[in-house]
């Protein structure tokens, strides 16, 4: 469980994320990995959220990520599950989903390391991949987080709600 302040903290990103999305008229969806759901928990966690928030995959699995998603398993095997690459296809898959509006739909997508095990000297724990996608364009970045478990998740959720914050006020579509 994230500490209060954590949550405080997140809630005020996830409103000003909500803020910035709706005023563009869009719909969200994600698509997560590492952090098992914690962005969709934060933005569900506001009032009104289903006028802007579509729904989200949990693709912990690749077998999720090809399957719900439609991540070429090519990718995976060439890249990883924790790659440039992966997480852009996630966030393509995740605009793709059923009852996403075309031309209106914005996505973001998160895989990672959240530890204690699970790195290697190219990934080590803390690697986290994420990705926005909105029709006409994407991105991708690579961070690199310290702490427990549960701090690169809560980190990798600020992350993507800081980055989706930042697209939409440059006027990125």
């Amino acid at each position: 469980m994230l500490e209060q302040e954590g949550q405080e903290r997140l809630g005020a990103m996830a409103s000003e994320a909500a803020r910035h999305v709706s005023g563009q008229g869009w719909l969200l969806a994600t698509a997560e990995s590492c952090t098992g759901g914690l962005l969709a928990h934060t933005l569900t966690n506001m009032d009104g959220s289903s006028a802007w928030f579509h729904g989200g995959v949990v693709s912990y699995s690749n077998d999720l990520k090809t399957g719900l998603l439609g991540v070429d398993p090519a990718l995976l095997a060439e890249h990883g599950a924790v790659s440039e690459a992966v997480v852009l296809a996630m966030a393509q898959g995740a605009l793709r989903l059923p009852g996403m509006p075309e031309g209106r739909g914005v996505a973001v997508a998160i895989s990672g390391i959240a530890g204690p095990t699970g790195g290697t000297r190219e990934k080590p724990v803390g690697t986290v991949w994420m990705a926005w996608a909105w029709p006409g364009g994407e991105r991708a970045e690579k961070f690199l987080f310290r702490g427990s478990r549960t701090a690169v998740k809560s980190q990798s959720v600020a992350g993507a709600l800081f980055g989706l914050s930042a697209f939409v006020r440059q006027g990125v579509r």
